[in-house]
């Protein structure tokens, strides 16, 4: 019989991405293998996935409210609704394993899988583990991890360091930077700066990146900004012909990778694996209010191997336009921190993490 997957892990593309790339790693090596997964009703996984080819169910599901917290009384009842939710179909479908990559459902789906003494498998993207995971990861099989003292929140004995899998175009040859910055309008020799700050946008990054824009244009550079589509409006009239590209998102990331000396980016998990993947100096500007401050840690966690520069967001608007320069002006700099990231990043994760799970299952 073709073995089965069901792989959970949802409400961001932090969670969501990797998840997949797992799944299409195990598809790869085992070509007969049936996949399904769980996420959480309303979430941007009920999307993906199936954009992505993928079946999934949804659960009732959801996180704390900060806001309006009333509404969170009923918070206990949609968690045993989704366990239970999770228990029935893991009992119809008899799935060989279950894969955690974090988020709410993640926590529902594993619970469940524990009940049914389902081998369980845990992949963590952060320095600092979600509390889904930290809670998860005593019972299971195994625990995939892509940074340095992990121990403090798993079992070092099922602890693997497996590094955060990425989609395979970030591990291809990139091309040229003059061609990459020409496809983007710009001009093919000039220094370029690569402005991003996730799907929504980072406020403080933007407003930090208007203040500077002028002393950074006159010094000769020029921008790649993608301002995320709540903050396009408000700023797309920065967009200059030849010297300053401007838009809500960015299709093709690695020619945007590509075409930069140095990125300015939030420091969440999948975006410093692709920084990584693609050795782009960076300065990191943790979001503050990420789950357990989980960003200041991705952060830290580079900046102590001097793989980038860590900028708390507190501090940029004073600060960004001459960290930029001097980071820019820093050849030799730049360069030891291309090594560094060379040095970090773990290629082939996904297909490390498939294969580890297929030989755990077959033992």
């Amino acid at each position: 019989m073709p073995k089965r997957f069901v792989i959970s892990g949802g409400g961001t593309g932090g969670h969501i991405f990797p998840a997949i790339s797992i799944a299409q790693a195990l598809q790869m090596q085992l070509a007969d293998a049936e996949f399904h997964f769980v996420g959480a009703i309303g979430k941007m996984e009920m999307n993906k996935v199936p954009e992505a080819g993928f079946p999934i169910l949804g659960l009732p599901i959801r996180g704390l409210n900060r806001t309006q917290p009333l509404k969170n009384l009923t918070l206990p009842w949609a968690l045993l609704k989704s366990v239970w939710k999770a228990n029935v179909f893991l009992r119809d479908w008899k799935p060989d394993a279950a894969i955690g990559v974090g988020g709410f459902a993640s926590a529902a789906l594993g619970l469940a899988a524990l009940q049914r003494r389902i081998p369980l498998f845990i992949q963590e993207q952060n320095a600092f583990a979600g509390k889904t995971n930290s809670m998860l990861g005593k019972y299971a099989t195994k625990i995939f991890v892509a940074h340095p003292g992990m121990e403090r929140f798993f079992p070092a004995t099922k602890i693997e360091q497996s590094g955060n899998p990425v989609r395979a175009v970030f591990e291809t040859p990139p091309p040229p930077a003059s061609t990459a910055r020409l496809s983007f309008g710009l001009l093919p020799e000039k220094p370029t700066i690569l402005i991003t700050g996730g799907s929504l946008g980072a406020g403080a990054i933007n407003a930090a990146v208007e203040a500077a824009l002028e002393g950074w244009v006159n010094q000769g550079c020029q921008l790649i900004w993608q301002t995320g589509e709540r903050q396009f409006q408000h700023y797309q009239h920065h967009h200059r012909s030849g010297c300053v590209w401007v838009s809500a998102f960015i299709p093709d990331m690695r020619m945007a990778y590509a075409a930069a000396d140095m990125a300015i980016s939030r420091a969440g998990a999948m975006a410093i694996a692709e920084l990584m993947a693609m050795k782009v100096p960076s300065i990191l500007v943790p979001l503050p209010t990420a789950a357990e401050d989980h960003q200041t840690y991705n952060a830290l966690s580079l900046s102590k191997q001097n793989a980038a520069i860590h900028l708390p967001e507190n501090q940029v608007r004073e600060n960004l336009e001459s960290a930029t320069l001097n980071l820019l002006k820093d050849e030799v700099g730049r360069a030891h921190m291309r090594k560094a990231l060379q040095d970090s990043f773990q290629s082939g994760a996904a297909n490390k993490i498939a294969s580890s799970i297929i030989q755990s299952i077959n033992a």
